[in-house]
């Protein structure tokens, strides 16, 4: 029980952090007078929280944790830099910070790239960028497989859920009865089990996927909990990772499915066979759009959530008096600590939604009992 609530106590202190952290450092980064000084009116506000946060939203190739411009009006990063992955006639390697934010032009072996919206181009040693008559960049973009923040935080949560797991392992090999991290991990994964695996799948089977059920759950949890740090780390807004995790899910319950489950699809029981032809492709589109629906849903609440609550947060800088900002911040909190319950609830959806479409994969014709 202590436990749990030093748990619950470290996520609003990290949740306060964060706000604070926000309205504190907005300001620096938004950095209106240095980008549009000759415009004072609230519509110029407005598009630099819109922009803003739809840079918030985007990977980077290295992990910045804030910025902010100094006495001299010079734009400082703090955070550390990525490995850069491109290939480009070969594989040419080299550090973020020689991009310098998109500032500056990386020579490697001969060859210049530069960083534009997000993307390296192949460029001069000027960094020229060529566009057509849309205003879309045409330089040649070399096949980018960087190690960005969404992929470091991606491989950091891994490794912090083998160190979980480990010391569970190892806490059960003192003891029946597990101490510390065994202690805080043991109700949650008895509420998978007992809740979500076994009633969908069935105890015959439920084995068989508890490792997957398990690890997409810390996972996605972990993952959008991070997401509410000043980190800003947003994983699970990219389409991407959400697209591969659904995209498991799928894979796992084809691979593993019995026939009765293929039976029902392409040529359903007790059904006239007319019937049977209509209905064969309707059900097989319905195997593609069960996943669909995991990737959308994840994605689309995650993304909104932040873009909500940093349109809250943006308001501050609009309303510039104590009652409006206060009143602001307020819904901020409110709506953060809302988001705290966002973060389980979607690592819940998706571990249930996931054990459904598996207990359905290897269920039985004359065993239905068998997942009550």
């Amino acid at each position: 029980m202590q436990n749990i609530f030093s748990l619950k106590t470290i996520c609003l202190l990290f949740l306060l952090v964060s706000s604070i952290s926000f309205a504190q450092d907005e300001p620096q980064k938004m950095h209106l007078e240095e980008i549009a000084p000759e415009v004072e009116g609230k519509q110029s506000v407005k598009e630099e929280i819109k922009e803003y946060i739809n840079h918030h939203l985007l990977d980077s190739h290295d992990f910045g944790l804030y910025s902010y411009v100094n006495d001299a009006g010079e734009h400082k990063y703090v955070g550390f830099p990525l490995p850069v992955i491109l290939w480009d006639n070969g594989l040419q390697v080299f550090s973020s910070s020689k991009l310098h934010h998109g500032e500056s032009v990386a020579e490697v072996n001969g060859n210049y790239y530069k960083l534009y919206h997000g993307k390296i181009y192949k460029t001069d040693a000027e960094g020229t960028i060529h566009y057509d008559e849309h205003h879309h960049a045409t330089n040649v973009k070399p096949f980018d497989l960087s190690i960005t923040k969404n992929v470091f935080t991606i491989f950091l949560v891994g490794l912090l859920i083998f160190f979980m797991f480990r010391r569970m392992a190892k806490s059960y090999q003192k003891g029946a009865i597990p101490k510390g991290m065994g202690r805080l991990l043991e109700p949650i994964v008895l509420y998978i089990r007992d809740d979500i695996a076994i009633p969908n799948i069935g105890k015959k089977h439920y084995k068989r996927y508890m490792s997957f059920l398990l690890t997409v759950f810390f996972f996605i949890w972990i993952i959008n909990l991070l997401g509410l740090t000043p980190l800003g780390v947003n994983v699970t807004n990219n389409i991407a990772v959400t697209l591969a995790l659904a995209l498991l899910t799928y894979l796992i319950t084809t691979f593993t499915a019995n026939k009765n489950y293929w039976g029902h699809i392409f040529w359903m029981p007790g059904v006239p066979w007319p019937m049977k032809i209509i209905l064969a492709p309707i059900e097989l589109l319905g195997t593609f759009i069960k996943p669909f629906s995991l990737l959308i849903r994840l994605y689309a609440n995650i993304t909104a959530g932040h873009i909500v609550l940093m349109s809250i947060i943006g308001l501050m800088f609009i309303f510039k008096n104590w009652l409006g900002s206060s009143l602001s911040f307020g819904l901020a909190f409110v709506l953060a600590l809302l988001e705290l319950l966002v973060a389980a609830l979607q690592a819940y959806i998706f571990t249930m939604l996931s054990a459904l479409y598996f207990g359905s994969a290897v269920e039985e014709h004359h065993h239905g009992d068998e997942h009550h």
